[in-house]
């Protein structure tokens, strides 16, 4: 599901182009594509085998919410997509990821793993510490420790467009909520501008490239009106002079949330953190008559996520995670959501991921030809038979986007 699409007359990313590749009772996986990088994030990596090799092969950062077999199953698949390649993959996780992570691989043999293999790098999300491991692809992905540092805050990743903040929850074990915020883009109040007398000119595009691009080569001369005198002057300090006419920005941002538990401290942390998110993308794993289960799994039914859309306020909304029990009754599951006034809900279909082959669907492979080539000349041979219209083909290829 492209959410460009529900939001292409409304679309409040800049920067980012967000795109659900699960169902509603899929595995849940968020994709962010950063469109002036041409990288790509991924949100949990259950069942990604649907995903097109265009999707997958932009990835270079993974983000994991808890090593749950839904959220993390995905990772050899998408070891086989990037280990040919020496660009790094980066997988950011709860404590205890990195072990996770190790045995999943270990489960292959790796004999024929050669030097220009890529690296995994793990880093741990912990409360007050970030810990890092490597899997080395050129010795088969052995593990080693990178060391440990001080956690300042709630940024874990960034780059010169978004940044991504993590906040541990409990899922009765540790498990990751993300926020991820686009950064203020370069924009001038053309109202500071007036009331300081300064003249539009070449040099708004210098400051640009001083400030926004770091090119120190450029010269910020700017001419300012002082009554009937235009004088020019050099600007020596150009970030404290663009602070002084930059035009004020509301960033757009998206929550993900999967997999907590309703308790005081999670509402207590999930608000502080999420409030105002954009888009809220949130596991919504139980209808509200099965509120025990929901409590008793450490899940949020229908009833927990009105609560906490009413709390955050988000612009859109996307329900997600559903518990395959309700297969046959998942229009209950929107009809029980009752966002507050301004929040746009996006409906998810029941699957995205293809459907699961029957024997019936393939034996026709294994029959035997109507007319079964001879071992005479070829000449004699008749034309190999056609599949049928109506026989399973593969699909072709596509990005899913």
């Amino acid at each position: 599901m492209n959410l460009k699409v529900h939001m292409k007359r409304r679309i409040p990313f800049r920067y980012i182009e967000p795109a659900f590749f699960g169902g509603l009772l899929d595995d849940p996986l968020l994709f962010l594509r950063i469109r002036p990088m041409r990288r790509a994030l991924l949100f949990d990596c259950g069942q990604i085998t649907h995903l097109a090799k265009r999707v997958v092969k932009p990835i270079d950062t993974l983000f994991i919410t808890h090593a749950h077999m839904d959220h993390i199953m995905g990772i050899p698949t998408l070891v086989r997509h990037h280990h040919a390649s020496p660009r790094p993959l980066d997988i950011y996780g709860p404590p205890g990821v990195a072990e996770r992570v190790y045995h999943l691989l270990m489960g292959y043999d790796w004999n024929l793993c050669e030097p220009d293999w890529f690296t995994l790098r793990v880093h741990e999300i912990r409360q007050d510490t970030i810990r890092h491991y490597s899997l080395i692809g050129p010795d088969g992905f052995a593990r080693r420790f990178d060391g440990e540092e001080p956690r300042c805050g709630r940024e874990i990743w960034s780059s010169r467009y978004v940044t991504v903040e993590a906040e541990l929850l409990d899922h009765k074990i540790p498990v990751l909520a993300f926020k991820i915020l686009e950064r203020p883009h370069y924009a001038i109040d053309s109202g500071l501008m007036e009331q300081q007398g300064l003249i539009p000119g070449e040099w708004i595009r210098d400051l640009k490239s001083r400030v926004w691009k770091g090119r120190t080569e450029h010269r910020v001369v700017v001419p300012r009106r002082e009554g009937e005198v235009v004088r020019e002057e050099t600007v020596d300090d150009p970030c404290s002079f663009y602070a002084g006419i930059e035009a004020r920005q509301s960033c757009a941002s998206i929550g993900y949330l999967c997999d907590v538990g309703w308790t005081a401290e999670n509402r207590e942390k999930i608000e502080a953190f999420l409030n105002g998110v954009t888009l809220l993308c949130a596991d919504c794993t139980f209808l509200a008559a099965d509120v025990e289960k929901a409590r008793a799994s450490y899940h949020l039914c229908t009833e927990d996520l009105n609560d906490l859309a009413r709390r955050l306020a988000p612009r859109f909304l996307l329900p997600m995670h559903l518990s395959k029990s309700y297969l046959l009754r998942t229009v209950a599951l929107y009809n029980e959501l009752h966002p507050p006034l301004g929040t746009t809900i996006l409906p998810l279909p029941r699957h995205l991921v293809p459907a699961p082959l029957m024997v019936r669907d393939v034996d026709e492979w294994m029959r035997p030809p109507a007319h079964p080539l001879s071992t005479a000349s070829s000449s004699t041979h008749p034309a190999p038979q056609q599949p049928s219209s109506d026989c399973p083909r593969t699909r072709p290829e596509s990005d899913g986007a």
